[in-house]
């Protein structure tokens, strides 16, 4: 799919993302607009205060963006409130600054003849301090647009939307029509509203007095195009990630199947659990065998119509290396059938709860399996080892790790969080990688993705899937699955406990 056809398809979502973003943007500014301008005309008259306000601004806008929004989460939780608060304090910088400079570089003659008119104070800022700095003004608060317009393409990191849930979720699918759908348009506000600015900028007298004026009064209107919405949602609220948002095996199939329609918000995968625990949400997707899912005390809804294909977890090893390797493909099998969804929970469960590392997760497992053996160090080949960027994917480098280099002569060069599915295939399929950890239901509806019969003869079928991705692949890539470890690690909807109980949600079509 090129970006012409992406966005004929996703019109409708490109015209929301814009509007939203618009409203981010301008809902900071407007509030910067409010703070800046009087604490700039403030120090103006304190001078001696000047160094340290300008200062602190200063640090403000030295934070990186991404870590601003992950301080304000725990003070304000998530969605458009943090994301409008770290906007206003990257915007505070340039207006403050250009109000205080365009104050203070008015001539000195000037305030002495409106002295000698008999102005007062407050008559020499507003009819001549102010109208001769107004183009400076406006130079920082195009300056703090521009700004915005970039930044506020994290806010979809954190659940506010705007044009970053096509830039994120084209990241996370390898999708480079959609990346650019977000990054185009957001570039296109920035150069449009830099350049509207500047033409206000330009104007001379009354005219650009009043029409300044004018402008400033249409920015709160602005913000409604963010704000409506947001205030008449209702129903359920559910939180995203990118990939699962817009992948054919998650959630739109969910759409398809069910026949639901969630309010939705994009999150980061790791800030859903947190947005659910905080009840700002009250579904997110997730993995069946995340340790999360114990640790937040969450229900997996059965998928009971079928939407979500079985994602049993095995080796995917390059083309050849049966050949070349004979013994690490015996080091890797020795893995088959030994872990269930239930121990696939525990051992992520003490990774990101417990906060122990993969390497001593994955030793303690081996050695309760009689497995583990100490390293040969032999120091010869290095067998390539991928995964993707989640603490189950970790945890699986580490197990094979281990079991190559204690059972072969070789060693392993461990390339862990490699990015999503697509990187990975194609590295393996490029023998850039020997072997990565892959998921039945992710190689049949994403990498070969057969025809809609096919998919509803297999979909509730965990050993046909497993015997069309492996024939599949073999026939079309040379690429080999090896046995299945035992857990199934499905996506699948999750909700609070309490909830559950109260609402009797145990599967999926309840909640229609």
């Amino acid at each position: 799919m090129n970006l012409i056809e992406f966005v004929s398809n996703n019109g409708s979502k490109l015209l929301e993302q814009c509007f939203e973003h618009i409203g981010l943007t301008f809902i900071s500014l407007f509030l910067a607009i409010l703070i800046a301008v009087p604490v700039g005309i403030w120090i103006t008259r304190r001078s001696k205060y000047a160094p340290a306000v300008l200062g602190f601004a200063g640090v403000l806008q030295t934070i990186p963006s991404i870590a601003l929004l992950g301080f304000m989460i725990p003070i304000l939780g998530i969605g458009i409130k943090p994301a409008i608060f770290a906007l206003f304090l990257y915007a505070i910088l340039p207006i403050l600054r250009n109000t205080y400079t365009g104050i203070r570089e008015v001539d000195e003659s000037v305030r002495e003849a409106a002295k000698g008119m008999g102005m007062t104070s407050r008559q020499i800022l507003s009819k001549v301090e102010l109208p001769l700095a107004l183009p400076v003004i406006f130079a920082g608060i195009r300056t703090a647009t521009v700004i915005n317009v970039g930044v506020a393409t994290l806010a979809s990191y954190i659940g506010a939307g705007g044009l970053g849930e096509f830039i994120f979720g084209g990241i996370a699918l390898d999708n480079s029509p959609m990346v650019l759908a977000g990054a185009i348009p957001a570039a296109l506000l920035a150069i449009f509203f830099d350049q509207l600015l500047a033409l206000v900028q330009k104007r001379s007298g009354k005219a650009r007095t009043s029409t300044n004026l004018r402008m400033l009064i249409l920015v709160p209107l602005f913000c409604f195009f963010y704000l409506l919405p947001n205030f008449f949602t209702s129903g359920l609220v559910a939180g995203f990630d990118p990939e699962f948002a817009g992948r054919d095996d998650g959630y739109p199939s969910i759409q398809k199947k069910y026949d639901v329609n969630f309010n939705t918000l994009m999150l980061n995968s790791g800030l859903m659990y947190r947005a659910i625990k905080e009840k700002e949400v009250d579904i997110i997707s997730g993995y069946a065998t995340d340790g999360r899912v114990k640790a937040y005390d969450l229900v997996l809804l059965q998928d009971d119509q079928f939407a979500l294909p079985p994602y049993f977890c095995a080796p995917l090893v390059r083309n050849g290396l049966d050949e070349e390797y004979p013994d690490v493909i015996q080091a890797i099998e020795l893995l088959a059938g030994r872990i269930s969804d239930e121990l696939m929970i525990e051992l992520n469960y003490q990774v990101d709860h417990l906060k122990k590392s993969p390497e001593e997760v994955a030793t303690t497992f081996l050695k309760e399996q009689s497995l583990w053996k100490p390293d040969q160090q032999q120091g010869g080949e290095k067998i390539r080892i991928g995964s993707k960027i989640f603490t189950e994917q970790y945890i699986l480098v580490e197990l094979y790790t281990q079991l190559i280099n204690g059972h072969t002569p070789y060693d392993v060069d461990a390339r862990p969080g490699l990015g999503g599915t697509k990187i990975c295939f194609e590295a393996l399929d490029n023998k850039e990688l020997d072997l990565y950890a892959e998921y039945t239901g992710t190689g049949f509806q994403v990498i070969l993705s057969p025809e809609e019969e096919t998919v509803n003869d297999l979909i509730d079928d965990p050993e046909g899937v497993y015997n069309y991705v492996k024939n599949e692949f073999e026939k079309n890539y040379g690429i080999q699955w090896l046995s299945p470890l035992g857990f199934n690690n499905a996506y699948a909807l999750m909700v609070r406990r309490e909830d559950s109980e109260k609402y009797g949600w145990k599967k999926i079509s309840d909640l229609e």
